[in-house]
């Protein structure tokens, strides 16, 4: 406390029905839950809204009017490697070096205040960065992606030309009497942009193009509530004295403090879509409001290391994706502190399935490499990131259908049985889109672990098993429990882990199979070139049971190419004896049917 994204808006599970608030009022409140809901908010309009019906309707209906996350770049659902310590060309290059030496994927690395020029914003330090240009086009042969921290205090100095700028266009907050707000920050006293005014917005907005220019990727927003050192009280501007513009009708920090950091995004958001059109922007912002989603993915904040902040990181996801922000993630491992390798690895396995996927640690811990913990840490660590680049197929899916329709990927068990009151207190598992049920071990030398399961037959993803409403699983060090539902298609793919826009039909799709109990199954996958605007198709598979089998249909739609050269498809759960492609009958393996193109029906016996 005080926490970094305060969102007014709750969702209620009840038996008579389940029901979302979210109140339209961006002052300081307090909320209390007992036999009434009550929300006290310090002034504003008393303007809310109620939506009921199931979780996913009333996630559509709340980003219906909040905004939904656009399709992010492919890339950005790779891993992402930090730290607090990169201060050089020489470091970023052994990092990603290394990450290539244990055939370890990478897609993009992010750097912190440490490679400004006196931590300033909009500054990479030219002597340990000489060449930076041609070093982000180093990384980008390598498939990864430079992305840079910024923060929104500004050096307080005639000598800073940005100060200079913010002066003559009247852009920093001020108290009543007219003289600045000035805070302690990283570059020493600061003053700070007025983010609520639509022309401080527009000249924020012109600051990204030099870094642009250079080929930087993304923009981390840190410290954006805003923060300031201040060793007792608000650690942020003075709430009733530092004065807004508010869009033009004035106001104070009371209102303006859980937006500041939303409206930063939003002024990133329109510099990166404006100066590079055909690319998605990606911005990673520490605060924000309802809405965010719209602009900027988000992370937990500077978390300690120890298995209490592992476990409370399911329920803060899930709370955010509940709030309409589909990609967040923590630094995993903690920030602050030095897991055990135990510690680390667990955390690792969890976030292999969790949208934001990144290792960040603070300057004054030991080196977060995976490689850092030796065997056989580094070989289970590899087999979890190279299936999180399996999944990928799945995971652009449900970026998708976070564009479309507000659900976040990752999801709580309830969302797909909210009547079921076993599920509803559940914070130890969640769901990856509806078909994936995550259970990760949260406490040291865990072995095993109880899982209470949504109704229905459920596989265990690493031997096929089935388990039905409650189980007692394995979870030897190295894998945690994942479920497959039965009914799923679940798309894999292999061979590449580059998730730059691929060269078309560069790789194998892999169409897993878990029959329905009864009747059909469906999933549409989502495919397009993985950054930009233009063409992308959908792939409909429907799997049905007839008299002697199964069929399996397969429909598109869009102009996007498939991508992929070779198709198989697995089946678990029953044995296949014979396959027919299009009426032509084809071999089967091992319960794999090897396909050479695409085709309309396949009929399994």
């Amino acid at each position: 406390d005080p926490m970094y994204i305060c969102i007014p808006v709750y969702l209620g599970l009840h038996n008579q029905g389940s029901y979302l608030v979210f109140y339209e009022n961006s002052f300081d409140a307090r909320f209390s839950f007992s036999e009434v809901a009550t929300a006290a908010f310090e002034g504003g309009a008393l303007r809310y809204y109620v939506a009921i019906g199931t979780p996913a309707h009333l996630l559509e209906r709340y980003t219906e009017l909040t905004g939904r996350a656009p399709m992010p770049p492919r890339w950005a659902l790779g891993y992402h490697q930090s730290h607090w310590g990169y201060r050089t060309e020489e470091a970023v290059r052994k990092t990603y070096q290394g990450f290539e030496a244990h055939n370890l994927p990478l897609s993009v690395i992010h750097l912190d205040i440490d490679v400004q020029v006196g931590f300033r914003a909009f500054t990479v330090d030219p002597d340990r960065f000489p060449n930076l240009n041609g070093f982000i086009r180093e990384l980008l042969e390598h498939g990864v992606q430079f992305v840079t921290i910024l923060n929104p205090g500004v050096k307080a100095s005639r000598a800073s030309n940005l100060f200079l700028e913010g002066c003559v266009l009247d852009a920093f907050c001020k108290l009543p009497d007219g003289r600045f707000v000035v805070g302690p920050v990283w570059p020493g006293w600061c003053v700070f942009p007025d983010f609520t005014n639509p022309a401080v917005r527009r000249w924020w907005s012109r600051q990204y193009e030099f870094l642009l220019d250079v080929g930087v990727a993304g923009f981390w927003h840190d410290m954006n509530e805003p923060a300031a050192f201040i060793t007792s009280g608000d650690r942020s501007l003075p709430p009733r004295a530092t004065q807004h513009h508010m869009e033009g009708r004035g106001g104070t920090h009371l209102e303006a403090h859980n937006v500041y950091g939303m409206l930063q995004s939003q002024a990133a958001y329109d510099s990166l879509g404006h100066y590079r059109p055909q690319q998605r922007p990606f911005i990673v912002s520490r605060a924000g409001w309802a809405g965010l989603q719209r602009y900027a993915w988000t992370w937990t904040g500077d978390i300690e290391c120890t298995w209490t902040a592992l476990r409370q990181t399911i329920s803060t996801v899930l709370g955010l994706g509940l709030s309409g922000i589909p990609y967040s993630g923590p630094d995993i491992g903690g920030f602050q502190g030095n897991p055990t390798a135990e510690l680390y690895l667990r955390w690792f396995q969890m976030c292999s399935f969790i949208t934001f996927c990144r290792t960040h640690s603070a300057n004054n811990v030991e080196d977060r490499n995976p490689w850092t913990y030796g065997e056989p840490t580094l070989s289970i660590i590899r087999q979890f990131l190279q299936l999180r680049y399996k999944l990928m197929p799945y995971f652009y899916t449900l970026s998708w259908e976070a564009s479309q329709k507000g659900y976040a990927p990752v999801r709580p068990a309830f969302w797909a049985e909210p009547t079921n009151t076993a599920l509803w207190n559940l914070d130890d598992v969640f769901l990856l889109g509806d078909r994936l049920l995550i259970a990760p071990i949260l406490q040291e030398g865990q072995r095993s672990r109880h899982v209470t399961l949504p109704s229905g037959r459920w596989y265990h993803f690493w031997d096929d098993a089935v388990v039905e409403n409650q189980a007692d699983l394995d979870a030897p060090l190295e894998r945690i429990p994942v479920l497959v539902k039965a009914g799923t298609i679940l798309p894999m793919e292999e061979g590449s882990y580059n998730l730059l826009p691929p060269t078309e039909g560069s790789r194998r799709l892999i169409l897993h199979l878990y029959p329905p109990v009864e009747e059909s199954c469906t999933f549409t996958l989502y495919s397009d070139r993985g950054d930009g605007y233009e063409a992308y198709r959908l792939d409909h598979f429907q799997v049905r049971h007839i008299a002697d089998g199964l069929d399996f249909v397969w429909d598109s739609e869009g102009e996007f190419a498939f991508p992929y050269s070779q198709i198989q498809v697995q089946v678990h759960g029953r044995q296949v004896q014979q396959a027919w492609v299009d009426g032509a009958e084809i071999p089967v393996q091992e319960n794999r049917i090897d396909v050479s193109d695409r085709f309309t029906l396949l009929h399994l016996r």
